[in-house]
């Protein structure tokens, strides 16, 4: 993690990158495994133990309102965990920033918060925000959440362009988030699968450009990294949940971070 960063062109500049992409692993699979029973496992808190001495960065979450996968009581577990047995280890919450929502996270306190434009009853994630249409709506919420030692993240369409990226930037946010499901959706279209890494492509040297940092989220797996990950350099963080989690099925957790970790080093 400490290693120093390199440069690419981004719109004429040499813009500075790191020179890893580090693993945060999403937790959602495994809460929503859970829930199917009445019963505490497999354990939310127990996979973030494996995950973080397997060699992830950091956990994620994305609490939802009817708490069909992780809860509010998961929250306060992980930051526990977190706060005693791994300090330097990143917990990165998602959500809608609802006041409920605003009002978890000054209380649980993470070190970065995803803002994401979901609809409560939506299955997953699927769209980024529209940063020119919510600009002021965002600029509240990132002054309320913003503080020295928390990074706040915003999901970020692939094809958000310059004034996107200029929208997103002037409300302070740190980062944005590449929704990178568009490109997932294409494992069996190879060349739909190099114009949506063109499409990202375009927009990471945007957000570099701009001085924002660059995440990256959504379907991403094994088989689409390596092209992800030389198609679109700079990303400092990748949150990967649905993917890691059907490998883990195969390989369980620990082996399946290290797969990970070795494609994005």
């Amino acid at each position: 993690m400490g290693e120093p960063p390199s440069l690419v062109y981004g719109r004429g500049l040499l813009i500075r990158v790191p020179a890893m992409t580090l693993l945060s692993v999403n937790l959602n699979a495994v809460a929503q495994l859970r829930n199917r029973r009445d019963l505490p496992w497999p354990s939310v808190t127990g996979i973030a133990r494996v995950v973080l001495d397997a060699g992830a960065s950091g956990i994620t979450v994305h609490p939802r309102p009817d708490e069909r996968h992780i809860r509010r009581t998961d929250v306060f577990e992980l930051v526990a965990l977190l706060r005693v047995e791994y300090p330097e280890a990143e917990f990165n919450i998602e959500g809608y920033p609802s006041e409920d929502f605003l009002e978890l996270i000054e209380e649980a306190n993470p070190h970065q918060v995803t803002l994401v434009p979901d609809d409560p009853a939506q299955a997953t994630s699927d769209h980024g925000w529209d940063f020119v249409g919510k600009g002021n709506f965002l600029t509240s919420v990132v002054q309320r959440l913003k503080r020295p030692d928390r990074r706040i993240s915003l999901f970020c369409d692939p094809d958000a362009g310059e004034t996107g990226i200029a929208a997103a930037k002037a409300t302070g946010a740190d980062r944005v988030e590449l929704f990178t499901g568009p490109y997932g959706a294409c494992h069996d279209d190879p060349e739909a699968a190099e114009r949506q890494l063109a499409i990202l492509s375009v927009t990471c040297k945007a957000a570099l450009a701009a001085g924002l940092g660059v995440n990256a989220g959504h379907d991403l797996t094994l088989e689409n990294l390596p092209a992800f990950q030389a198609a679109v350099p700079g990303v400092a963080e990748v949150s990967i949940g649905h993917g890691i989690t059907a490998d883990a099925l195969l390989m369980g957790f620990a082996e399946a971070v290290r797969a990970y970790n070795n494609v994005l080093d």
